[in-house]
């Protein structure tokens, strides 16, 4: 899921676009949801600091000590990969507001239809973007690679254990193998580790930890691959 977040000093402004994209989410069915919604500039740096942001939409005239492109600066400094798209009615402001690798740029008063073509190319360019997000049904489930702890079979289906959610797909480890990057390895016939979110290993127990006290299995089978593949990432020596 992607998470999208709104900074607008005009709360009517906020109720209104969020209305609207989750219009345009049902409508294409994008695996997508507003998640927070702000006026205060310092309750937007706090929410992006602490929570998973795939998307901000931020306005560039702010009534606040610090204009949206102030704002702009401080959250790419944190976050190198955030979708930033400004607002504002000040055309004036456009190119300024590209230095910051926005995506895009759209004036007010905006329409339903440049908003949803703007949402259409974003998740165009999600889903083109290789050995970083993972669609993993025909639902347009879109998944960050870099939140999944590890991959588990369960029967007919694959659950995607992230560090905020999980997802269930029904699909199978030979099918998602080629388009999973190399930091996924199998440690057990029903799961599949992402070494980079690794923890701590129990070799003695034969379970791997991540950071949240969640764990896997390490099967016998796959124990002599799976060392040889974490000392050759620098995980165990």
């Amino acid at each position: 899921m992607l998470n999208f977040v709104i900074c607008d000093d005009n709360q009517n402004i906020l109720n209104r676009l969020s209305l609207m994209l989750d219009n345009i989410f049902v409508k294409y069915n994008f695996d997508a949801k507003v998640k927070f919604m702000t006026q205060d500039t310092d309750k937007l740096l706090d929410y992006v600091d602490s929570h998973k942001v795939d998307v901000i939409f931020l306005d560039i005239n702010l009534k606040s000590n610090k204009t949206g492109l102030e704002i702009a600066q401080i959250i790419r400094e944190r976050n190198k990969n955030v979708y930033l798209i400004f607002t504002t009615g000040h055309l004036e402001y456009a190119m300024i507001a590209y230095k910051f690798k926005t995506f895009d740029y759209i004036a007010k008063p905006f329409t339903p239809e440049r908003l949803e073509d703007t949402i259409v190319r974003l998740f165009d360019d999600v889903s083109g973007l290789p050995k970083k997000y993972l669609k993993i049904d025909n639902k347009n489930t879109i998944i960050d690679e870099n939140s999944i702890e590890y991959i588990k079979r369960d029967g007919m289906k694959l659950v995607f254990h992230t560090t905020f959610n999980d997802y269930e797909a029904y699909s199978s480890f030979n099918k998602i193998n080629d388009s999973l990057p190399e930091n996924f390895i199998r440690c057990h016939k029903s799961y599949m580790v992402n070494i980079n979110n690794i923890k701590n290993i129990d070799f003695v127990e034969g379970r791997i930890y991540f950071s949240n006290g969640d764990f896997c299995e390490i099967g016998p089978k796959y124990k002599s691959n799976l060392t040889e593949v974490l000392k050759s990432y620098g995980v165990i020596k």
